[in-house]
C-alpha cells in the first residue's frame, strides 16, 4: 500500500471523527465521580475509551493543522501545539486510570481517592506527587489550546467554519464546570464532540473535492487530445 499525502489526511478526518463520537459515547449512563469505583470493569472499560479518543483527537487535529498550515498561521501553531499537548497529556491520564489506579485500589485506597478526586477539579488532601501539575497542564492546554485552535480554524476559512466555532466555545466552556454541579459535566462534552466529528467529515469532503478539481483538468485534455487526433 503506498502512503499518501491525501491518504494520510483522510485517516486524520476519520480519526477526528471517531474520537467526537467516542467522546460523546462514554459520556453516556456515566456514573458521578463520587460513587465511580476505579477496581470495576466499567471504570476500565471507560478509561481505556477515553485514551483511545484522545489518542485519535490528537492524529485529527494534527491532520486538520496541516491541511491549512499556511492559512492558520501563528495563531495556529500555537493552538495546535497547546491543544495537541493537552490531549497527549489526556491520554497519558487515561492511561494511568485505566492500568495504574486499579491495581492501587486495594493498597493505597486513599492516593487513588485523592488522585480521582483532583482529576475531577477538587483538592487532594494527602499527597499525589506531581500529578497535581499534570492535571493542570492538561486542563490549560485543552481549554486555552482548544479555544485558539478553533479561533485559528475559523479565521482559516478552509474547513467548516460552525464547526471551529463550536470547538473553540465547547472547550473553553469547560473551564465553567469548576463552578457548576457535577450533573453539567456530561451534557458539556457533547458539543466538542459534535465538534470533531463535524471537522472530521469537513476533512473528508475538502479531500473528496480536492481529487475532483484535480481530476477535471486532465479529463478535459484528453479531451481536446481527442479532438485533435480526429
Amino acid at each position: 500500500m503506498t502512503v499518501t499525502t491525501r491518504s494520510l489526511t483522510r485517516a486524520a478526518a476519520v480519526s477526528a471523527a471517531a474520537a467526537g463520537a467516542i467522546f460523546i459515547a462514554v459520556q453516556i449512563n456515566h456514573p458521578p465521580s463520587d460513587s465511580f469505583l476505579t477496581d470495576t470493569n466499567e471504570w476500565v472499560i471507560r478509561s481505556t475509551a477515553k485514551a483511545v479518543m484522545g489518542a485519535l483527537a490528537l492524529a485529527g487535529i494534527t491532520g486538520i493543522y496541516l491541511r491549512q498550515v499556511r492559512q492558520m498561521r501563528v495563531l495556529g501553531l500555537v493552538g495546535f501545539v497547546l491543544f495537541a499537548t493537552g490531549y497527549l497529556l489526556l491520554f497519558a491520564t487515561e492511561i494511568m486510570a485505566a492500568l495504574v489506579l486499579p491495581a492501587l485500589t486495594d493498597q493505597a485506597p486513599a492516593f487513588v481517592n485523592d488522585v480521582v478526586i483532583t482529576a475531577n477539579g477538587g483538592t487532594a488532601t494527602g499527597d499525589i506527587g506531581h500529578l497535581q501539575i499534570l492535571f493542570n497542564l492538561t486542563g490549560i492546554g485543552y481549554i486555552v489550546g482548544g479555544l485558539i485552535f478553533g479561533i485559528a480554524l475559523f479565521r482559516a476559512r478552509v474547513l467548516a467554519r460552525w464547526a471551529a466555532a463550536l470547538l473553540a466555545v465547547s472547550t473553553v466552556a469547560t473551564a465553567a464546570l469548576a463552578f457548576l454541579p457535577e450533573s453539567f459535566n456530561r451534557p458539556m462534552a457533547v458539543p466538542e464532540g459534535v465538534a470533531l466529528i463535524a471537522l472530521g467529515i469537513s476533512l473528508w469532503r475538502d479531500q473528496r473535492n480536492a481529487v475532483a478539481t484535480t481530476a477535471t483538468p486532465a479529463a478535459h485534455t484528453t479531451a481536446g487530445e481527442q479532438l485533435a487526433v480526429r
